[in-house]
């Protein structure tokens, strides 16, 4: 019972004779726990009849007493707390052995242990208790994040946190990952013909939304290889960038990430505008930003966490919280805020001046940076 059970299924589909016998005798629990507890009431009430006969016969009456302290502790010793310590220290070796005697043993006496599982699945009935044994036991996504953050020695580090990047998709949505608003690098077309060649020369991106005046007025996506041959011709102006443009594609701040990623396949898209309840935006996320979610553990080591000598985090501000958990191992809330900038002033009621300290969450923080409105630098210090 005490086995591997995804151990012992990868084993089978390979064939392993014992692993066969083992997972078949396991398919039905309340045959194999019948079969077992037979024979070993059997053997222990057989050995108490014996060893009475014995004592009545050697001591009279009162050798009966110390016969049932000397078989009690024989019983316990040999037959309970060492096998099944040993079965709990070695499942794998000692069940593949027990597998070939427990199944012509089920086979030989399974009229007697059909009967006793009617009984005992009879009475589990009355008392409200269905027994399925053929029902396996699934695992949800938080035992499954459970299983792979105790694998310890099974993969590295990174790949462990990849792992658990993937298993977040479900809870994550492109709020948790998405460009923030006042980070979008737009176009705004009222903006000078020369201010909008430079900063189309200069741009790390290779989409940007193309607004007026606000990014709430998006009129459209432009893709700078495409505009980029204009760039050059004499009359390059505003309307050969209106010209160039795509329909702006909008996704609510709520959607989850793995549908976000089907919607960026099935629309054959890379790049949308985030809005809110009121339609209005609030952030973008690209189909690179959902990649980097997922391999970002496997490409680069994070910036934004440092590691002091003394234990101590130096943290960017605006990091996720998600992202600040994954790293750290961490429990910070991932309901409400979502960067730690915004965890911090939503605890504080007010943006608090370098300098600052504060008990948040289990965690003794320090204010270390501030940009105008903006907590850039944060210290947590190590937990005594």
């Amino acid at each position: 019972m005490a086995i591997n059970r995804y151990r012992l299924r990868h084993l089978a589909k390979k064939n392993h004779p014992g692993a066969v016998r083992t997972q078949k005798l396991l398919n039905r629990p309340d045959r194999l726990i019948g079969l077992i507890l037979l024979g070993n009431n059997f053997v222990n009430i057989l050995a108490s009849s014996v060893a009475t006969l014995i004592a009545l016969r050697l001591y009279g009456e009162s050798g009966i007493a110390f016969a049932t302290l000397l078989l009690t502790a024989i019983i316990l010793i040999f037959a309970e707390v060492t096998p099944k310590t040993l079965a709990t220290i070695k499942p794998q070796s000692l069940a593949f052995f027990a597998a070939w005697v427990y199944t012509p043993l089920l086979k030989l006496f399974y009229p007697l242990v059909w009967v006793i599982n009617l009984i005992a699945n009879s009475l589990l009935r009355i008392l409200g208790i269905k027994n399925n044994p053929n029902n396996e036991t699934q695992l949800d996504t938080e035992e499954l994040k459970s299983i792979v953050a105790d694998a310890h020695t099974a993969m590295p580090e990174r790949y462990k946190k990849m792992l658990l990047g993937i298993l977040d998709l479900e809870s994550a949505t492109v709020e948790d990952i998405m460009t923030p608003r006042n980070e979008i690098n737009g176009i705004d077309l009222e903006d000078p013909i020369e201010a909008i060649i430079q900063q189309i020369k200069t741009s790390p991106s290779s989409r940007l939304p193309v607004y007026k005046k606000s990014i709430d007025k998006v009129i459209g996506i432009i893709q700078l290889r495409t505009i980029i041959i204009h760039l050059y011709s004499p009359d390059f102006c505003h309307k050969t960038i209106s010209k160039n443009l795509t329909k702006p594609y909008f996704i609510p701040n709520t959607t989850p990430l793995h549908t976000q990623i089907h919607n960026f396949k099935n629309e054959q898209l890379e790049v949308a505008l985030v809005v809110d309840e009121y339609g209005d935006v609030q952030g973008l996320v690209t189909q690179y930003d959902l990649l980097h979610e997922l391999i970002s553990e496997i490409t680069a080591e994070p910036m934004e966490v440092v590691l002091n000598k003394d234990g101590s985090h130096q943290v960017d501000g605006s990091i996720t919280i998600r992202e600040l958990n994954r790293i750290t191992a961490w429990s910070l809330p991932t309901e409400g805020p979502k960067t730690l900038n915004g965890l911090i002033i939503e605890f504080m009621e007010t943006i608090p001046e370098p300098g600052t300290s504060l008990r948040l969450h289990g965690h003794t923080i320090e204010i270390i940076k501030r940009n105008g409105n903006l907590i850039t630098q944060v210290k947590f210090l190590p937990k005594n």
